[in-house]
């Protein structure tokens, strides 16, 4: 049961940062999807190559790779137009001439008319930093700080399910 739910743990955490990740590094993504084939996974095994990724400064060509995979969901619904503005703004962000920012509202447009559930919740896409587990440790950093032990009983037993 526990390898079931590191399994789901993993593939949530990862549906919710791939293109972030891959925005920085095609390599570490196909790391990641590699290692989610294997038998038995670890949240924080995922976790860890999130982290290291997001630790490599981010490249016009890799996030251009990235939001090209995004407009993957798109191109069946968008129109000619639509689909000339964003691949317009695709390559002034590549050459420098618009920022990440604007990639990402434009995309936000695009998901208000073609609605995704898997995109909204894309780190990338929604501005968040990404997913990490060090802001439930940094809450929960000494459990022995904790009011009472109710607490910190709750407080471990979440611990334990990551």
């Amino acid at each position: 049961m526990e390898e079931k739910n590191q399994r789901a743990l993993c593939q949530q955490l990862w549906a919710r940062n791939k293109y972030l990740v891959l925005s920085h590094s095609s390599n570490i993504y196909k790391d990641i999807r590699q290692y989610l084939k294997q038998e038995v996974v670890e949240v924080s095994q995922v976790q860890e190559m999130i982290d290291r990724a997001c630790q490599i400064p981010e490249h016009r060509g890799q996030v251009c790779y990235a939001f090209q995979h995004i407009w993957g969901y798109f191109k069946k619904h968008a129109s000619i137009d639509e689909r000339k503005d964003y691949m317009l703004l695709l390559d002034r962000y590549r050459f420098g001439q618009t920022s990440k920012e604007d990639l990402i509202a434009k995309t936000r447009e695009l998901l208000e008319r073609y609605p995704n559930a898997y995109l909204q919740n894309s780190t990338l896409l929604k501005g968040d930093s990404h997913e990490t587990l060090k802001s439930v440790f940094a809450k929960y950093k000494d459990i022995t700080k904790h009011r009472n032990d109710v607490e910190t009983a709750e407080i471990k037993s979440l611990l334990k399910t990551l």
